[in-house]
């Protein structure tokens, strides 16, 4: 077989061979079928690493396959208008409870030299007229709440959010089944609504040296209920932000891809480092150094020891990083470092005229 025939021979697309048989007999036959088989090979390369893309995908769990996805489309199309939803800064450092505290009325939680207090209120039933207490928030539904209500707030430019129809559909976009019922999505969503309306909110800062002020905070002034007809679901007609708390969300509001929001949709701990990575890196000028005890302190309410803390810390990260391999953080035994970062390294483009020195380590949290 001569060099030409063993060319063609690895010509096997019809519209490859089609090209071939036009350009026989033509000037310059052997430089064409050189290209042709060029491309032909282009197309087997690629057709493999489809097949060997396809082939790993298959070997992830259901819950990785979407983080694996999320990463995918979060590289190809870089974050819009149409891709960033809103959060306060604040919620960004200041997490809620994790799980349902049960009768538990009062919740704290201290990060570095600031805390948060929650304190469970009470709504006026619509049916009844008798006030009914509400228990705190918590879990990944009220992170989706908050962060739905902050974004139509920053979207709409006013206090007052629609709640009844925009929160069914961001039900939907998060990958929520929109269903009824006394254990459905409506009901679950709906009780973190009421939980937030109702609760207060402190925020305490702390200078270290003696000096310190409390904010007092309450995410929302006011909530209208209605009352459904027989068989439908009671729904919330809108929420009022509290003007201080709006005024500030202008303010200090904290874009956040909601694509990756979707991704951990299912885990309160893991939107909580969302948030917070999100929001470090935006103004990080240094090295950010912060211990397993300020970690703990921080992300682990529902981890009685440091030793369980750490090891499902560490899974949590490793998810975020999932999503976001180019994120500057690493773990050591002494706790975790996170490092100012290049734009394309950001999970959310960095605000002007953020500056990038590397000099120093900041050490608080």
């Amino acid at each position: 077989m001569t060099g030409i025939e063993q060319k063609l021979a690895g010509i096997r697309d019809a519209d490859l061979l089609a090209e071939v048989e036009a350009a026989r007999g033509g000037f310059l036959f052997a430089q064409i079928v050189e290209h042709i088989l060029h491309r032909q090979r282009e197309r087997d390369a690629a057709a493999a690493a489809a097949d060997a893309e396809t082939a790993r995908r298959a070997g992830l769990g259901r819950d990785q396959r979407r983080r694996d996805a999320v990463r995918l489309v979060i590289e190809t199309q870089p974050a819009g208008p149409e891709n960033l939803q809103h959060i306060h800064s604040v919620l960004a450092l200041c997490g809620l409870p994790y799980r349902d505290p049960g009768p538990v009325r009062e919740f704290s939680r201290t990060y570095g030299r600031n805390s948060l207090s929650l304190v469970a209120g009470r709504l006026k039933n619509p049916a009844t007229g008798a006030w009914e207490p509400q228990g705190l928030p918590y879990g990944p539904k009220a992170r989706l709440v908050l962060l739905h209500l902050c974004t139509e707030a920053v979207r709409q430019r006013s206090p007052t959010v629609a709640v009844a129809d925009t929160l069914s559909g961001f039900m939907r976009e998060m990958g929520f089944a929109v269903t009824g019922g006394e254990r459905g999505t409506i009901r679950q969503f709906k009780e973190q609504v009421h939980r937030l309306a109702a609760c207060g909110m402190q925020i305490g800062l702390w200078d270290g040296r003696g000096e310190a002020s409390t904010l007092n905070v309450p995410p929302f002034r006011s909530l209208d209920l209605w009352r459904a007809r027989a068989g439908e679901e009671t729904w919330s007609r809108s929420v009022q932000f509290h003007q201080d708390f709006y005024d500030n969300l202008i303010r200090h509001a904290l874009p956040v891809d909601v694509r990756a929001a979707r991704a951990f949709s299912g885990s309160a701990r893991k939107l909580d480092l969302l948030f917070w990575v999100g929001y470090r890196l935006r103004a990080l000028h240094r090295p950010l150094r912060l211990t397993w005890e300020n970690l703990h302190g921080q992300f682990g309410a529902e981890n009685a020891s440091l030793r369980s803390f750490r090891q499902a810390f560490k899974a949590d990260l490793a998810h975020l990083c999932e999503v976001f391999p180019k994120l500057p953080l690493s773990l050591d035994e002494g706790g975790l470092t996170l490092q100012p970062a290049d734009p394309g390294a950001l999970l959310v483009p960095p605000r002007q005229g953020t500056k990038s020195a590397r000099q120093g380590t900041d050490v608080r949290a």
